[in-house]
């Protein structure tokens, strides 16, 4: 489990494609890898991901073919600046909100500008997720933990700070290009208990 509060910004050092998937190294030198052992969670802008070597400032990841096709990571190269966050500790405050790093799917950008010193975004989301999004509740688009200000029809908007537009690679999106997304995981276990009911 993470939080959705990014703990620093990496970058892809390597892609290694084959027939049974693909091995990404990302590389940081501000992200603390001294207490990460190989089998442990890393979140790579949202998508949670098993650690299969762990250097001083790298680790390595196998992406399945899954993966790759209900995430950005089919569109991803080398240098691409990635938002990083360690799974979540037991004895560790949340303060975002309780996300699990399964990508719900890709959205798409379809506004930016800036108000009142905040950066503001509208995002078009896939059709099967909208029922998902609600007025003030929580979304997580690369990772980030977010609040959605409002939704019409498939398109929502958040504000994002200063502070999260300089801590993350959110700063970076431009016109149509493509973020992932995870919506509340409580909207989608209370829709699984009233379809359960009938």
């Amino acid at each position: 489990m993470f939080t959705g509060i990014i703990q620093t910004v990496g970058e892809i050092k390597t892609k290694d494609e084959s027939e049974q998937g693909t091995v990404f190294s990302f590389s940081s030198t501000d992200l603390d890898f001294s207490d990460s052992n190989v089998g442990d969670s890393i979140a790579v802008n949202g998508v949670c991901l098993t650690a299969i070597e762990i250097g001083n400032d790298y680790f390595k990841a196998d992406i399945s073919k899954e993966t790759i096709d209900c995430s950005t990571f089919s569109t991803l190269i080398l240098g691409d600046k990635v938002n990083l966050e360690k799974s979540l500790k037991l004895n560790q405050g949340i303060d975002g909100h309780i996300v699990s790093g399964h990508v719900d799917g890709i959205a798409e950008i379809i506004d930016k500008f800036t108000e009142a010193g905040s950066t503001r975004f509208k995002i078009k989301a896939p059709k099967n997720l909208v029922q998902y999004i609600a007025r003030k509740g929580s979304i997580c688009v690369n990772g980030v933990s977010l609040t959605v200000n409002s939704i019409d029809g498939g398109v929502f908007d958040i504000n994002i700070v200063p502070h999260t537009i300089n801590a993350t690679n959110l700063g970076l999106l431009k016109l149509n290009d493509s973020v992932n997304i995870e919506v509340d995981i409580i909207a989608r276990h209370l829709e699984q208990l009233l379809s359960a009911r009938g």
